[in-house]
């Protein structure tokens, strides 16, 4: 780490993330993250970063004024996060933000504008992409464990509703995933597609239907002090897509937040099936079914011919055709140990990989042309639930560069990350 000078950052937002996972992280895991400042909104929140962790309370204005500081983590509300970015890279200050990077296409657009304009890093959460489960089933896919991938089907569906006693009218009771620019497809659905484009690449176009199919709520907890009043939920909530990737591979993305809890992510190919973890979690449990996955094995008993085993037929002798068959139909399932790094808590890991990105000139794993996509992936989507029409997407982004496999111990697993 001697030859490997820290990066300053400064972050713009201390919530619940921020308190629950990333200042730890940041602090305490990857040595290449130096926190040297945090601003908050909500002056008691920052002070309890800087009681808790020592990092400098400050303004959101001397943050972005401070020449140490080179990176901009913005941990704000989605619907801050072209705000807050902006002014970072304004400030030429290289920026991570938090999912998505914005509420819309349109101010995405304007943000990746401004980061060639000024030269900046700009990277995006989600960074689950980089845990372990994601990347080990990035290598048994590229390596043609089910053969040629076909299809991919994503499908999450949670109930949100404001069930709190103080829904939206504390701060911790803000519950973004009902507003504008934090709905279902931007709160969860952002992992699968990230997740998708790690594994295949950019979407060459999409279609949809759905919405914002339920935009009037209620007020359901007579607790509320606006208890039985109707609220307006301003953010698509439920989306059923297609998707074509540039590869040729086909995909469904289901997500809704208006209906009971349910989660599949399965990829098909020509040789046998892969059952993906959650996206939304570092560390998950890989399955494949193909054939030949699990085979029997063969126990040799003194006296026994290797291999003479099987359906006999009638006389006593071996049915060699029926045995090939029943050996070419049957599929096995298997559970696939995971080969790489990162599979507990790791989020900031993508802030982390920008960091050695930027020490060492290279393009970092989480490049803001993913989120980018992503967004716009959201944005054709509902456009097509508008218009009936097919989307044609008109960004594409690099398929991240994969992670090398590591034994490493937990402390050690940042390695993998400096090169």
């Amino acid at each position: 780490m001697d030859s490997k000078r820290k990066v300053k950052v400064g972050v713009v937002g201390c919530g619940g993330i921020c308190k629950g996972t990333y200042m730890n992280n940041m602090v305490n895991t990857f040595e290449i993250i130096d926190v040297v400042g945090c601003a908050d909104k909500i002056d008691a929140r920052a002070q309890w970063m800087q009681d808790h962790y020592g990092v400098k309370k400050m303004s959101v204005e001397e943050l972005m004024n401070d020449p140490e500081i080179e990176v901009v983590v913005n941990l704000t509300y989605p619907e801050s996060h072209f705000e807050i970015s902006k002014m970072a890279m304004e400030h030429g200050k290289s920026v991570y933000c938090e999912k998505m990077m914005t509420p819309t296409f349109e101010e995405a657009t304007i943000l990746m504008n401004l980061m060639k304009e000024k030269g900046v890093y700009y990277t995006t959460a989600p960074d689950t992409f980089l845990g372990a489960w994601e990347q080990s089933a990035r290598k048994y896919l590229d390596d043609g464990i089910i053969g040629k991938p076909v299809t991919v089907h994503a499908q999450v569906t949670m109930r949100y509703q404001p069930e709190s006693p103080f829904f939206d009218t504390l701060p911790k009771h803000f519950f973004f995933p009902l507003h504008y620019g934090g709905g279902f497809p931007f709160d969860l659905g952002g992992y699968y597609i990230h997740e998708m484009i790690n594994l295949f690449g950019s979407v060459k176009r999409v279609t949809g239907f759905g919405g914002n199919i339920n935009p009037e709520r209620t007020f359901t907890n007579p607790k509320h002090p606006k208890y039985g009043e109707k609220f307006e939920v301003n953010t698509p909530t439920t989306l059923l897509a297609a998707l074509e990737f540039e590869n040729g591979v086909l995909g469904t993305f289901h997500i809704s937040s208006d209906s009971g809890t349910s989660r599949s992510f399965v990829v098909t190919g020509t040789d046998g099936t892969m059952y993906l973890g959650d996206p939304n979690s570092f560390c998950d449990v890989l399955t494949v079914t193909r054939r030949g996955a699990r085979p029997e094995r063969e126990r040799i008993m003194p006296g026994m011919t290797p291999g003479a085993r099987g359906p006999v037929a009638q006389g006593g002798e071996v049915d060699d055709d029926r045995q090939q068959l029943n050996e070419f139909t049957r599929e096995q399932n298997v559970e696939l140990p995971l080969l790489h790094g990162f599979y507990e808590s790791s989020r900031g890991v993508g802030l982390a990989d920008m960091c050695y990105a930027m020490r060492n000139g290279r393009r970092p794993r989480c490049h803001a042309d993913i989120g980018y996509h992503a967004i716009e992936i959201i944005h054709g989507i509902q456009e097509s639930c508008k218009t009936g029409k097919i989307y044609e997407m008109t960004s594409r982004c690099e398929r991240p560069a994969p992670i090398a496999p590591s034994a490493f111990s937990v402390t050690g697993q940042e390695a993998t990350l400096d090169d």
